[in-house]
C-alpha cells in the first residue's frame, strides 16, 4: 500500500499536478483520500522524502521540492557486501536513537542543548567549507545520547563509534555530491531534531529523527537495488550490440 500511495504522489509530483512549494495534504486527509493507515502515509512520505522529492518541516507540514539536477548515488557491485551491513547497522540506529532523541527531548539540560548547536554549527560551516563534516555529525548524535541520561545509550554511541555514519564506509555517498546538497539535506533533518529537543517535544523529537535515519537507510537501499540489478544484468553480445 505504501509503494502504491508513492507511486500516485510520485506521479503528481513529476506531472505538476503538485508542483515546487507546495504542500501535501495533512496525513489525516491523505488516510482518508486512500483509505490507508496512519503508518503507510508515514511510510510512503519516508520514501518520498528519501527520493528527494518532499521534505517534511515539523509542525508546518510536508512540502514539493524542487527537481534535483544531482541524482542518487550510485553503489559498484564492489560496494554491496558493505551496504547490506550500513543498512543494518542503520535499522539498530532507527530503533536506539528514534527512543534517545524522545528521552533527551524531555530529560536535557542547557549545557547539553548549547553542546548540540555548537555541533549542528559546526557541521554547517564545514559543509560550506567542504570539510570534515563526520566529526560533528558524529558528535551531534553522541551528545543526544548522553543528554537521555541514561549511561547505555551513549556506551552503546561509543562502541559503534562513527562507522555509523554510511558515508565514512561507503565512497558512493561521500564521492557523490560535490555541491553539497545531500549534506545540506542533511544538516536540514537535523536542525528538525535539534529544534524540537529546544522545544522539550518529545514526540516531534522521535519523529524527527526517525525521519532522518528513515531517509538514510531508504537511500541506501534504493542504491543498493539498482547496484543489484545491474549486477546481475548480462552484458550485451557484440552481435546485439552492433544490430542496435
Amino acid at each position: 500500500m505504501a509503494h502504491g500511495l508513492v507511486d500516485d504522489l510520485g506521479e503528481k509530483i513529476r506531472n505538476q499536478q503538485l508542483r515546487p512549494g507546495d504542500k501535501l495534504p495533512t496525513e489525516s486527509a491523505i488516510m482518508q483520500a486512500y483509505g490507508v493507515s496512519r503508518t503507510v502515509v508515514r511510510e510512503a512520505l519516508s520514501k518520498l522524502q528519501a527520493g528527494g522529492l518532499v521534505e517534511t518541516r515539523h509542525g508546518i507540514g510536508t512540502f514539493v521540492l524542487p527537481p534535483r539536477a544531482a541524482g542518487m548515488f550510485r553503489l559498484e557491485a564492489s560496494d554491496l557486501a558493505t551496504s547490506v551491513d550500513v543498512l543494518a547497522v542503520l535499522e539498530l540506529r532507527i530503533s536506539l536513537e528514534t527512543e534517545s532523541a524522545g528521552l533527551a527531548a524531555g530529560r536535557r539540560t542547557e549545557a547539553q542543548l548549547a553542546a548540540l548547536r555548537e555541533a549542528l554549527d559546526d557541521f554547517e560551516r564545514n559543509v560550506a567549507e567542504a570539510g570534515d563534516t563526520v566529526a560533528p555529525d558524529f558528535r551531534f548524535h553522541m551528545q543526544i545520547a548522553q543528554a537521555t541520561g541514561n549511561p547505555y545509550f551513549a556506551d552503546i554511541m561509543s562502541h559503534l563509534g562513527t562507522n555509523i555514519i554510511p558515508r565514512t564506509r561507503i565512497p558512493a555517498i561521500r564521492n557523490h555530491d560535490p555541491r553539497g546538497e545531500y549534506l545540506s539535506r542533511v544538516n536540514r533533518e537535523h536542525e528538525e531534531i535539534y529544534a524540537a529537543i529546544a522545544r522539550r517535544d518529545p514526540e516531534s523529537a522521535r519523529a524527527a529523527m526517525r525521519i532522518h535515519l528513515t531517509n538514510s537507510r531508504e537511500r541506501l537501499r534504493l542504491a543498493q537495488e539498482a547496484a543489484q540489478r545491474e549486477a546481475s544484468t548480462p552484458p550485451a553480445e557484440d552481435g546485439a550490440s552492433a544490430a542496435a
